[in-house]
């Protein structure tokens, strides 16, 4: 009886929040805009408003009080929704894991800045590849993604190959370092230099563009299958030869995370691939 009373309660309490913003952006928001732009124009600003200002903005107070548990078997959004699956890991110092993906073909993506960000526009409205193109920051350890890495799709503008990693390192963890000592269970570092890290990532590809289900910003739709992302990347470090050793293990049961975009989902096998670098 609990859980379907706890149930409907969070239910009703979506119902709520959802009418609070219907009323913000149709009451207070758009009235606005209209009386100083045109209506197209108006819409347009008072979606921005929303979707890229207020409702992102109150999520993240929100977080501030209620912080999602969780095992780290998956990295989140800045909001702390459940994001893609850890499924790869690389051992090996920063500049390693850099030269054994780009030799490996896939590029670094650039940093997120103004002018990147722009030139990210500039060539999805005009059909022009940009293969460093920037990638959006999920978290681990309490921090965005150290490294990044992609590989377009010839032929689409919505559609790449791509991999985000997290140094495991106890000094950069904030507050969450049994999230990093899960995965020092899995893989202990013995290397005399320091510079050698234990890199987890997060491989998936970009299929599409759908909207986020709970701020309706647009974002890319991601293929279900990660696994099949792990195994591409195993299979292009292995094929220029930079491998000293790999395995694959499990670190949980099968599970289905529920993604951020609207009626997407993501599987993972509960496995992990440590790659050890040449």
């Amino acid at each position: 009886m609990m859980p379907l009373v706890t149930r409907i309660a969070k239910r009703l309490a979506v119902l709520a929040i959802g009418a609070f913003f219907i009323y913000l952006a149709v009451w207070k928001v758009f009235p606005f805009f209209d009386n100083r732009t045109p209506v197209a124009l108006a819409l347009f600003i008072t979606y921005v408003v929303m979707a890229y200002g207020v409702i992102p903005g109150l999520f993240r107070i929100y977080r501030l009080f209620y912080r999602p548990v969780h095992l780290p078997l998956y990295c989140t959004t800045p909001d702390g929704f459940a994001s893609d699956p850890i499924n790869i890991a690389l051992v090996g110092t920063r500049q390693q894991a850099v030269h054994a993906m780009e030799k490996a073909g896939w590029q670094e993506a650039d940093h997120r800045t103004p002018a990147t960000l722009f030139r990210q526009l500039v060539a999805a409205i005009t059909g022009r590849p940009y293969p460093r193109a920037p990638m959006s920051h999920l978290y681990l350890f309490g921090r965005k993604q150290d490294l990044n890495f992609e590989v377009q799709i010839v032929g689409s503008r919505a559609r790449r190959h791509h991999v985000r990693f997290w140094a495991a390192d106890l000094a950069l963890a904030s507050e969450l370092k049994h999230h990093v000592r899960f995965w020092h269970r899995f893989y202990r570092l013995t290397h005399p230099n320091p510079k050698v890290q234990l890199w987890v990532g997060a491989a998936s590809k970009d299929t599409g563009i759908a909207p986020i289900r709970h701020n309706a910003q647009v974002t890319h739709m991601i293929d279900p299958d990660t696994n099949s992302e792990r195994r591409k990347i195993v299979r292009d470090l292995k094929r220029v030869d930079q491998l000293t050793g790999s395995r694959t293990i499990s670190v949980n049961r099968p599970f289905l995370l529920k993604n951020r975009a609207w009626r997407g989902y993501l599987q993972s096998d509960g496995r992990i691939a440590i790659c050890e670098l040449r």
